[in-house]
């Protein structure tokens, strides 16, 4: 069987320096708010064109963390919107629930999943704060719409990159394209930790500020609390191991275009639909998405020819009964991708071989 995401033989790969610097790490004794994740902190935002990194427990946090933040900031109340885009993760609207806000959901676009720029005057009402763009399955918003209509109505823009690190938008890192982001290194996405792990990246001091205070029980001080805060810590062994893997990412981001198009040049399958690629540089493709209406019939075919398939996602987050106020909802582009898409392998240590049993499998469904 040709896995998903053979994590074990990614973390393989980064051997034996991962093992020595986790070993490095435990016998510090040194485990949380130390050297290690300042180091980490200090890396990552210089990697992502910023100013500030503040490490957190998960990408979660993260987000909620900035919502949180702005409220304290800007006075936001109870209830105030953020509009999101319909078919994303349940996190990042998840997020949104946890700070107190409400969650307003958009339509994407049907040819790429990205949020649809021209919905957005339509759901703004009086109580509109945020637009929170999430660069789904590794490829990045258009930016260059999403900022000036914020600009114009006042809103703040939070960019959800959990599946984009190292994309790039007209030669910017995702991260440094909003006033926010927040990252997941959960062990799977394109940079991982060997746990759970996040980052909130932003060039505003203030706000850097108030998420590390609230990261942190809402406390500068210690045992003196300013605000009703959380315990949202990033430890000093996921700093190191994503200190090893970030001198890594560009290279295994490139080692996942380079499987992509394979991919797109040589599926050839008039009942799957290739994914949507505005620009190379602009997608990482933490995930490679086909469509196909019978998309059930392919995951069995290729479950057949030993190929592990995984759908991102199954049920629609206006379907969840986590949010049942939304389940009588008709967004018919979001259920349509939800019902059609089917993630394939893709990974910076998949063979030459293994891309080309996932396309002859692929290009043999009838």
């Amino acid at each position: 069987m040709i896995k998903f995401l053979d994590i074990k033989r990614i973390t393989e790969s980064f051997e034996p320096q991962l093992s020595a610097e986790v070993q490095r790490v435990i016998s510090s004794g040194w485990y949380l708010l130390g050297n290690e994740v300042e180091k980490f902190e200090k890396a990552f935002a210089e990697y992502c064109d910023s100013t500030h990194c503040v490490g957190v427990a998960n990408g979660l946090d993260a987000l909620v963390l900035i919502l949180m933040a702005w409220r304290k900031m800007y006075g936001w109340s109870e209830g105030d919107e953020v509009i999101v885009p319909a078919n994303t993760y349940i996190a990042s609207i998840l997020a949104i629930s946890r700070a107190g806000l409400t969650p307003v959901l958009c339509e994407p676009h049907e040819d790429d999943a990205l949020i649809d720029v021209d919905r957005l005057e339509g759901l703004l009402t009086s109580r509109t704060r945020a637009i929170m763009v999430v660069h789904l399955y590794g490829q990045v918003c258009d930016m260059d719409a999403v900022r000036p209509f914020a600009r114009q109505y006042g809103l703040k823009v939070i960019e959800d990159c959990a599946q984009a690190h190292g994309a790039l938008y007209k030669g910017a890192r995702v991260g440094a394209l909003s006033d926010a982001a927040a990252f997941s290194f959960y062990p799977g996405k394109n940079l991982g930790a060997l746990g759970d792990g996040g980052a909130v990246v932003t060039s505003d001091r203030q706000l850097a500020r108030t998420v590390r205070t609230l990261a942190n029980y809402g406390s500068r001080e210690k045992y003196v609390n300013q605000y009703q805060g959380l315990n949202s810590r990033l430890d000093e062994l996921q700093a190191a191991a994503l200190s090893v893997k970030l001198r890594r990412l560009d290279a295994d981001n490139d080692r996942r275009r380079q499987i992509a198009r394979r991919y797109i040049k040589q599926m050839n399958n008039p009942l799957v639909q290739m994914p949507c690629i505005h620009t190379w540089l602009g997608h990482v493709f933490h995930l490679f998405t086909v469509r196909c209406e019978r998309r059930d019939d392919l995951q069995n075919h290729l479950s057949a020819m030993g190929v592990q398939t995984l759908i991102h996602y199954p049920i629609p987050p206006h379907k969840q009964e986590a949010y049942s106020e939304w389940n009588h909802l008709s967004l018919p582009i979001t259920e349509r991708i939800h019902s059609q898409i089917l993630s394939l392998p893709i990974s910076p240590v998949m063979t030459d071989e293994e891309v080309k049993v996932v396309i002859e499998s692929v290009n043999s469904f009838k």
